[in-house]
């Protein structure tokens, strides 16, 4: 796929839709009849991939990820759990395991390494699996009709996409260990006092808004984006020292940058800068 800078490029697949425009990607899961639950394993693919496309385009400056239809995700399928099939239970505890490293965790590890900023719209249910898709992404804005559940523990099972690590980053072990030991389902409002998403805004205005703040993120130096994400992803998981060091080598790269310079300029001279993602 060409640099989106410009113009618009839509792909469909067959559970995620692409769509680029202006620096920026939307990634919509789409498979509303089954409340874009995930049942196979290249669903995983798909969204992978999807990341992997837009992480290679350097003219990608952000991502809004969303659900087509009524729901964001609805979680794993459980019919394919019942039947052993798909991304959960197979036939022993052994090719169960390995299911879930090479699909789940797999697509789970490829949304946490995106170096693109991330912006979820939760535009309805995001159950399980769901949850924590929306829980890895930068920024997340609800619909007024959305629901929250990290409900694996309702049906017997724990979070086997790491969803004990990923909601506890986002909210606190608290009110993590609340919500997976419960299992509970929470509306957008209590969501928002969680610190689960940033804002709650009407249904019909939820795409609008996330595009707003995707547009906000993409007016910045890509370079720079890139690295201030990853710096926020290594800020979890290291010490202070560590990330002293590492902040150190990642400024000496965008101070070398032009759009850095063109920033200080533009600055100086009291206009709008003119940033071309070198």
């Amino acid at each position: 796929m060409a640099a989106c800078r410009t113009g618009e490029i839509q792909v469909t697949e067959s559970f995620v839709q692409y769509s680029a425009a202006d620096r920026i990607v939307t990634l919509t899961l789409n498979r509303p009849e089954s409340r874009n639950a995930i049942g196979a394993q290249q669903d995983c693919q798909d969204v992978i991939d999807a990341l992997r496309r837009a992480e290679d385009d350097a003219g990608i400056n952000c991502i809004v990820l969303t659900g087509a239809g009524a729901s964001f995700c609805a979680g794993g399928n459980l019919k394919g759990m019942q039947s052993r099939s798909g991304i959960g239970r197979l036939g022993t505890p052994e090719a169960t395991r390995a299911n879930y490293r090479r699909g789940v965790q797999r697509m789970i590890r490829a949304l946490w390494d995106c170096e693109v900023p991330m912006v979820a719209a939760v535009n309805g249910h995001a159950i399980g699996l769901g949850l924590d898709l929306a829980c890895v992404c930068d920024v997340r804005l609800a619909s007024d009709t959305a629901k929250f559940a990290s409900s694996f523990i309702k049906v017997g099972i724990v979070p086997g996409d790491g969803g004990a690590w990923i909601l506890a980053r986002a909210i606190g072990l608290a009110r993590a260990s609340e919500m997976i030991l419960t299992g509970d389902t929470i509306d957008a409002r209590a969501a928002e006092s969680f610190g689960l998403v940033s804002r709650v805004v009407p249904a019909d205005q939820l795409l609008n808004e996330a595009h707003t703040v995707a547009r906000r993120i993409a007016a910045n130096p890509a370079k720079a984006l890139r690295l201030a994400k990853r710096l926020l992803r290594e800020g979890q998981q290291q010490r202070l020292s560590d990330v002293l060091e590492l902040s150190a080598a990642f400024q000496a790269l965008a101070h070398e940058t032009k759009d850095h310079e063109e920033a200080v300029a533009a600055f100086l001279e009291k206009r709008e800068p003119r940033f071309t993602g070198q």
